[in-house]
């Protein structure tokens, strides 16, 4: 039984988008010493000069101003100490508040409703060359559930694949002669037989079949 490991960092393929104007965002809201979100909901992210504004679907406005040099440190509408961190890589901005923080991711896929006729929603065949639902798992976690995924194959039985982590996310794991890696993340893959399992950061866990990636 063929068995091979890779470990490989990728470059960044694609970056979060520039923030110019004002850009549809989703925002995940944790209230302080929690970890799990209250809610998901729209917003809206705005930068201009260094101010942010977040406009949050629930009538919620975050006015941020820029205090000093430090990259990261704002006083919002109301004299509050906000700090923004870049914990969720490419995908978005957390913001600490006294009183709990906003995640702001870029991609809004998450907070389309399910489609009984698409289950591999948000990705769907106009798009890519398949979809698929992928097991996939946190690493502390012993039961999978399912991740949609979008497939893009290349000649040479290579593919790339765009899967929605647990957390909503969007990434892509590319699966090329040589190498695996993932757009801006570790990837640690292993081929046991005809099933891939891939562990990014070390955290999230994706079985992905030969099949899945060299198609019918």
């Amino acid at each position: 039984m063929k068995c091979l490991r890779w470990t490989v960092a990728a470059a960044a393929i694609w970056a979060a988008p520039a923030i110019a104007d004002t850009t549809d965002a989703r925002c995940d809201i944790y209230k302080a010493g929690t970890d799990s979100a209250e809610k998901m909901i729209p917003c809206t992210f705005s930068q201009r000069q260094g101010y942010v504004t977040i406009n949050r679907e629930d009538g919620i406005t975050h006015d941020l101003e820029p205090v000093g040099k430090t990259p990261g440190n704002f006083r919002d509408q109301n004299g509050q100490a906000v700090y923004r961190q870049s914990g969720l890589g490419d995908q978005g901005l957390i913001f600490r508040f006294p009183n709990g923080s906003v995640y702001v991711y870029w991609s809004t896929a998450a907070l389309q409703p399910a489609d009984p006729e698409n289950p591999t929603t948000p990705f769907t065949t106009e798009d890519y060359d398949a979809t698929t639902l992928l097991p996939c798992r946190e690493v502390s976690e012993t039961e999978f559930r399912i991740c949609p995924a979008g497939i893009l194959r290349m000649e040479d039985n290579q593919a790339s694949i765009v899967v929605q982590s647990p957390k909503g996310e969007q990434f892509t794991i590319n699966f090329m002669t040589d190498y695996v890696n993932a757009t801006n993340r570790e990837a640690e893959a292993v081929l046991d037989g005809d099933l891939w399992t891939v562990t990014i950061n070390g955290e999230e866990v994706y079985e992905v079949p030969l099949a899945a990636i060299e198609g019918g």
